[in-house]
């Protein structure tokens, strides 16, 4: 389990009160990154572990990547603890901060070798568990996530831009990377599961099909079209290179308000994402005004690039019914 060491993360850009926790969730990272690179060698980290709070199933990996993230919570002057594995709060101690997490985000790709990830937001701690968690995302403090792939990276923002780092795995530790990191608007690139393209919404397939017709559709040029069907890897080349990640509400049962859990994924890549200079959506609301009321919640999930989020918008709000759909 997770120890805690000194200077895994540096301080500069953290506000004070955050940087054990900070300090904490690297150590974690870095542990679970270790962790990933020996698949197969020690233990098979995909092989079915049962199913967590909201249905879905677990692989052994999510199971370890949970307690390797609620050691480091109560090392990091954690009170709540909300995990996308685990059905309730858990109460850790007297600090003042709530964590909110998702441990292992894209693990149907563990053993494809593809980049996985770890979805973290920080809050304030109020005094009743839930209520530290059923509230305004706005109120978020602090978010970020951590990608496992040729590299791992960690991408957070505590309010006054983003910042991301890389591993130094020969000194165990993070460094800065780039202190600033905004989303470009001038990348013809978007991300959705085209296999759904028939249970789509309307402004949706119409987003779509405008991409899909290249230069001799209203956009005038031509797109390509990603998916990883991993939020984290999708958002780490979006914070990189700029583009638009889809996930929407759709016909099939189940899906009816999208898939995405507004507390552990689309709260924390909103805050992000706007830090960044780019925008997130529901397709007709922003993200940042809603507010949680159930720990497990699901809402349709847009962003990325300001201007790309805006037409997805644009679609929904119906201003191009008589271009493109």
């Amino acid at each position: 389990m997770y120890a805690p060491t000194p200077s895994r993360f540096p301080p500069s850009h953290v506000p004070p009160a955050l940087w054990p926790l900070m300090d904490a969730l690297a150590g974690a990272s870095i542990a679970l990154a270790r962790r990933i690179a020996r698949n197969g060698v020690d233990e098979h980290l995909g092989a079915l572990a049962g199913t967590n709070a909201d249905g879905d199933s677990q692989k052994a990996l999510d199971v370890i990547a949970d307690g390797l993230f609620l050691a480091a919570a109560r090392a990091g002057g954690v009170a709540h603890y909300a995990s996308e594995e685990q059905e309730a709060v858990i109460e850790l101690d007297n600090g003042a901060l709530a964590l909110a997490i998702d441990p292992l985000d894209g693990s149907s790709n563990i053993d494809a070798n593809v980049s996985v990830g770890t979805i973290f937001s920080i809050y304030p701690a109020a005094a009743d568990p839930e209520a530290s968690f059923l509230r305004p995302v706005a109120e978020q403090i602090g978010a970020g996530y951590v990608v496992y792939g040729p590299q791992v990276g960690m991408v957070c923002s505590f309010g006054a831009g983003v910042q991301r780092y890389v591993l130094d795995p020969e000194a165990g530790a993070f460094v800065l990377a780039d202190a600033a990191v905004r989303l470009p608007d001038e990348v013809a690139e978007f991300a959705i599961n085209a296999s759904n393209y028939w249970h789509w919404q309307a402004p949706v397939r119409a987003f779509v099909d405008e991409c899909l017709a290249g230069t001799e559709g209203p956009r005038g040029k031509n797109f390509n079209m990603r998916w990883i069907a991993s939020l984290v890897a999708e958002a780490h080349r979006i914070f990189v290179r700029g583009g638009v990640f889809l996930y929407p509400a759709d016909g099939r049962k189940g899906y009816e308000a999208g898939r995405l859990r507004l507390l552990y994924e689309c709260a924390p890549m909103a805050f992000l994402a706007v830090q960044a200079g780019g925008r997130a959506t529901d397709g007709r609301g922003n993200i940042l005004a809603m507010s949680v009321h159930s720990l497990h919640q699901r809402v349709p999930f847009v962003f990325g690039s300001r201007d790309k989020v805006q037409r997805v918008a644009d679609h929904f709000a119906g201003r191009f019914l008589g271009e493109g759909g």
